[in-house]
């Protein structure tokens, strides 16, 4: 149970580590001191919903087409993540990414949650990696261990949106020097690295 925790918080974390608008937007608004608790509650629950109907979804609804074609279906994902792991890795020695900050005008609560609604459902990367990608990868795992790797992958979203939001202004210094996202996506590369090749073991691809 224990490694299928470990898988589904690592999995989760890796793939939400990436700078993009959601991540953006939630460094920002803790940077800001706007609305930072509901941001990031907003944000860690979209995707733990996200994560439970992909793993429900595939499990029930694809259970026949899962057994038949299991090694198939890990394969695919190994490749998927190692493909992540190749443009995490590509990133880690090209990137020139770095935060910049503005600052702007309060916007109440509910305009903020609409903002972020959008930035959040609105890319359909959510969707492929929540629902698609752990949804599949989940599958290699069964009854207590099944549902132990979809709280490492809730769990996750948890630690990062609060860390991310509460410690946005210890990060956002160390953040705006592009080495740091070079390491970062170097970390994150690996883990994708690990875990494609923990796949491609378990769909009898290696």
């Amino acid at each position: 149970m224990l490694i299928a925790f470990l898988t589904g918080f690592l999995l989760g974390i890796s793939l939400i580590l990436a700078i993009g608008a959601q991540n953006a937007f939630v460094l920002r608004q803790g940077i800001l001191g706007q609305h930072v608790f509901y941001v990031a509650l907003f944000c860690a629950l979209s995707d733990v919903l996200l994560i439970i109907f992909g793993v429900i979804s595939i499990t029930f609804f694809l259970n026949n087409f899962i057994n038949q074609y299991s090694n198939l279906l890990f394969g695919f994902s190994s490749v998927w993540l190692f493909f992540y792991g190749i443009i995490r890795l590509k990133a880690a020695f090209k990137s020139n990414i770095a935060i910049k900050i503005e600052a702007s005008s309060p916007k109440n609560l509910l305009t903020t949650l609409s903002i972020l609604s959008v930035l959040t459902f609105a890319n359909p990367h959510v969707y492929l990696d929540t629902m698609v990608l752990i949804g599949s990868i989940s599958q290699q795992f069964s009854g207590n261990e099944k549902i132990s790797f979809v709280i490492g992958a809730s769990l996750a979203s948890f630690v990062f949106f609060f860390s991310l939001a509460y410690g946005s202004k210890l990060i956002a210094p160390i953040m705006k020097s592009p080495n740091s996202w070079r390491f970062l996506d170097f970390v994150i590369a690996m883990i994708m690295f690990t875990i494609a090749i923990k796949l491609a073991y378990s769909g009898n691809w290696l």
